[in-house]
């Protein structure tokens, strides 16, 4: 079941289920539109060199809801589009497997695609979403922020089955206002310990 916000031509979705093209190329149909631009990320099986198994997304639901939402709204703005869709999944995504489906319609193909493009780039900019990139060879895995480039935090191998990364078992991820200059939701890093200044914990913390 997919936790929803929609606002007119504008929707956004967070689910633990797989995601579905079909559905959302026809949550922005309409007869006023002449080009429909769906854009699927999947999860690959190597990152940097290594070979990935698996990925895992968490979010805190109300924010990211919420900002999947604003960037809808600002994305079918600028562009004057029919209507714009985005869903992420949570959880386990396989290798192979859609994390996250952008439908845009228009009148015109070249505002769907500069609109679904944007709408990507906000997303992993803006919206509350953190991965973990589970990797083979007994590596462990890395929790980061779901954008191109982030920093992450090694999960260790006797770590994985303990810890239980951001959400409400940990109180979540720790946000803290940005600070000028600042985008998106900046890197992530370890949870210190203030009695003895080391890493204890891979709890993704939002600097």
């Amino acid at each position: 079941m997919a936790k929803e916000l929609s606002e007119g031509s504008r929707y956004a979705g967070l689910t633990h289920e797989t995601l579905d093209a079909q559905s959302m190329m026809d949550r922005v149909r309409s007869p006023k539109a002449g080009a429909i631009v769906l854009f699927a990320g999947t999860t690959r099986d190597n990152f940097a060199g290594k070979p990935v198994k698996e990925l895992q997304y968490t979010s805190y639901e109300p924010r990211a809801l919420q900002s999947m939402l604003n960037i809808c709204t600002a994305v079918h703005e600028k562009h004057s589009l029919t209507a714009i869709a985005m869903i992420h999944r949570l959880g386990v995504v396989p290798i192979g497997e859609e994390s996250i489906l952008i439908a845009v319609s228009s009148p015109h193909r070249q505002a769907a695609w500069r609109a679904g493009e944007e709408a990507l780039e906000e997303c992993k900019e803006k919206v509350e979403v953190w991965k973990r990139e589970e990797f083979g060879g007994g590596e462990g895995g890395i929790w980061r922020a779901n954008r191109d480039g982030a920093v992450g935090v090694r999960i260790d191998r006797d770590e994985k089955e303990t810890d239980p990364g951001p959400g409400p078992e940990t109180n979540g991820p720790v946000l803290r206002p940005g600070r000028l200059g600042e985008r998106g939701h900046g890197p992530v890093v370890a949870r210190l310990d203030p009695r003895s200044e080391k890493a204890t914990k891979s709890t993704p913390i939002i600097e």
